[in-house]
């Protein structure tokens, strides 16, 4: 059965989707842009915008009871993959122990000129 994840700790969806969806034991994230939930504001580097899209997802799963540790896999869409490096040095500090599987890639625009969007899969233990 599927159960529609929402939270007010992570920015409201701006379109026709979830913030995240439970099916059994795994939650999938939809991308979440690095905007700060209570303000509405988009920070401007790739390291803060990339630290506030991980937060979201964070925040998206806590409202499940589960933390980053339970991510099997990632996806990172960057505007611009010449901030790979710069992204990568805060995603770091995000996964400590096992990082999850991830892709990054780089696409030609994303949703309110974000650099970055982070959308994640997470199972229960």
């Amino acid at each position: 059965m599927k159960k529609i994840i929402a939270t007010e700790k992570a920015p409201k969806a701006i379109g026709p989707y979830s913030q995240g969806v439970q099916v059994g034991n795994m939650v999938v994230t939809s991308g979440q842009l690095p905007i700060h939930p209570e303000t509405g504001v988009m920070p401007g580097s790739i390291q803060e915008q990339t630290k506030q899209s991980l937060e979201n997802v964070k925040m998206i799963l806590e409202e499940q009871g589960l933390t980053l540790e339970n991510v099997i896999k990632s996806t990172v869409f960057l505007n611009d993959m010449n901030d790979f490096v710069e992204m990568n040095k805060v995603y770091q500090t995000y996964f400590i122990n096992e990082y999850p599987a991830r892709s990054a890639v780089e696409v030609s625009r994303l949703p309110l000129d974000a650099l970055v969007e982070i959308e994640v899969i997470a199972v229960q233990k």
